[in-house]
């Protein structure tokens, strides 16, 4: 019974340990949540903004003109798949969800007859595909929170220039993001849109209301070379923080269910340590009775 008794505290040792780990993770992550999505309400109105701004342009301009414009770029067949998964453990579901919508999102454009290109921020999406020998074509990983900003910079210069690259090894037709999407601390959703080629029914839509009326300078051509790079940039960086929002909800919710299950953890082993304990004190008092009974029937007595 001793060993037994020896086992069942260790175990309990063990699962207090790990609860005290995860109750931490939990605060934290709990911590961060409200500043990352501060962040994310921060970068959305840029983006909306640059949205409408670019409606502007090409609805009062004939002549203004971009590639990303044009509704049919078909050039190579390659279509970029902009995929942001968790750079760490703990997460839950988080990159498991993004991780299949970019599956299937590729499976789709596979069928339509085209090739999807991975370009995979964080270690879990990279780790994902090359144990399937599928490497992705460029890979950001690992990634900090604070280095968000500038990680959305080289993120959207590397695609724009792809994008708008003559060589057909490297060109890219279309452009696709897949993150998860920041809706409330106990919802989040993974998602996939389009960014390239982008229509003018797109923004109208996600900024409501009739264009005013604008002047150019130094004309509309220009202005839209210079919004777009812009507007690429803000949307995946929008995307990066509402991705990192919607980690750090999901590592809550996992470490919180963690720490209830070390909590189920421990109960049940300390109700098997006071049943061994029980079952010793009762075999240790049989001991005795049935030792004094023995004494007692042989007529003898202790001195």
């Amino acid at each position: 019974m001793g060993a037994q008794q020896r086992e069942y505290k260790q175990r309990i040792g063990s699962a207090q340990g790990m609860k005290k780990i995860f109750k931490a993770k939990e605060m934290v992550a709990a911590s961060r949540i409200s500043k990352a999505h501060a962040r994310v309400l921060a970068t959305t109105p840029y983006a909306d903004a640059l949205t409408q701004a670019i409606g502007a342009v090409a609805t009062h301009s004939q002549e203004a003109q971009h590639p990303f414009l044009q509704a049919d770029r078909a050039q190579s067949g390659r279509v970029a798949i902009l995929l942001i998964t968790a750079d760490r453990g703990m997460t839950g579901s988080y990159s498991h969800n993004a991780i299949r919508t970019a599956e299937e999102l590729a499976n789709t454009l596979i069928d339509e007859g085209k090739a999807p290109v991975l370009y995979v921020v964080g270690r879990k999406g990279e780790a994902y595909f090359r144990f399937r020998n599928r490497d992705p074509h460029r890979a950001w990983a690992p990634y900090s929170e604070p280095e968000l900003g500038s990680l959305g910079q080289d993120i959207a210069h590397t695609l724009t220039a792809d994008l708008l690259s003559e060589d057909p090894e490297t060109h890219l037709d279309e452009l696709y993001l897949v993150g998860t999407r920041f809706l409330s601390r106990f919802k989040q959703a993974a998602r996939a849109s389009r960014l390239v080629p982008m229509q003018l029914v797109d923004a109208e839509d996600h900024v409501p209301g009739a264009f005013p009326l604008y002047e150019f300078a130094p004309d509309a051509e220009t202005t839209l070379q210079e919004l777009i790079p812009r507007y690429v940039e803000s949307r995946i960086v929008n995307l990066l923080m509402q991705s990192m929002a919607s980690e750090h909800a999901a590592t809550q919710r996992a470490m919180q269910t963690a720490t209830d299950n070390a909590q189920t953890q421990i109960d049940k082993f300390t109700r098997l340590a006071n049943t061994a304990r029980q079952a010793e004190i009762t075999q240790e008092i049989t001991e005795i009775v049935g030792g004094a009974d023995a004494l007692a029937g042989s007529g003898r007595t202790e001195r």
